[in-house]
């Protein structure tokens, strides 16, 4: 079932109104009839609507309310994750995957070590791309929330914007003690907010992680084999799912 997101303004008693690329999406490559039904979601109400195409109009389509679910579709802590920048495609992979498994957030970094560099206007389309790539990843696994993918940003703008969050993971293949792993994760409660470091393929360089530890940022093993880029994100969202799906705020 096809699944769009709107902004609450567009949220009415009984209807929803569909507006901008959706339109001509639902119309001309759809080919949507009225009468069929799809799922929409509000963004920051929380809330899951299951519609019926109502009606088009010219500059919209209304959807008809069916019924509304509560939220369940997020986790309960706000997950951002800063990842340097990979070679080729991989942050394409990355974002996808990050998305199903429930980050909030994605921070592109510029990572001593990363390979990639990106002029101005390379990092804008490339910004636009991965956006696009969220947007689509969360319509297809029902998310209530579309992950925002932001600006290209430096390691020091990283360790400011990660100072805001509550937790903040610092996964290192020089880290040990995989009891104290398990500790920290555990130790994460719903209504926290948890930031997630991923080192590009060269890994952090010691000055990085240096300056990452006096940031309040926890190293953290994810065991005896050194995992790729592209795995190591995905490897402590699934752990953070696991312990956290499910689970309310106090």
């Amino acid at each position: 079932m096809h699944h769009f997101f709107v902004k609450p303004e567009q949220i009415g008693r009984e209807f929803i109104s569909i507006q901008g690329s959706d339109v001509n999406h639902i119309r001309n490559v759809l080919r949507m009839k009225e009468g069929e039904s799809f799922t929409v979601s509000g963004g920051e109400d929380g809330k899951f609507y299951r519609c019926e195409l109502a009606s088009f109009e010219p500059e919209q389509i209304l959807a008809r309310i069916l019924w509304v679910e509560e939220a369940g579709a997020e986790l309960p802590c706000r997950i951002t994750l800063f990842q340097c920048l990979p070679k080729a495609d991989k942050m394409e992979l990355i974002i996808q995957k990050a998305v199903e498994l429930g980050a909030w957030e994605i921070v592109p970094v510029a990572s001593k070590r990363s390979v990639v560099k990106l002029d101005a206007k390379k990092a804008q389309a490339k910004q636009k791309r991965w956006q696009a790539i969220s947007e689509s990843a969360a319509k297809q696994c029902k998310r209530l929330h579309v992950p925002k993918i932001t600006p290209v940003c430096t390691w020091e703008e990283a360790l400011a914007r990660a100072g805001e969050t509550d937790v903040r993971l610092f996964p290192y293949e020089l880290a040990e003690n995989m009891e104290q792993t398990r500790r920290t994760v555990g130790a994460i409660r719903p209504g926290q907010s948890v930031a997630v470091f991923i080192g590009p393929e060269g890994g952090f360089a010691p000055e990085e992680t240096e300056s990452a530890v006096d940031a309040g940022c926890v190293p953290i093993t994810l065991g005896k084999r050194i995992l790729r880029t592209e795995t190591a994100g995905m490897t402590v969202l699934s752990i953070l799912m696991y312990c956290l799906e499910g689970r309310e705020q106090g």
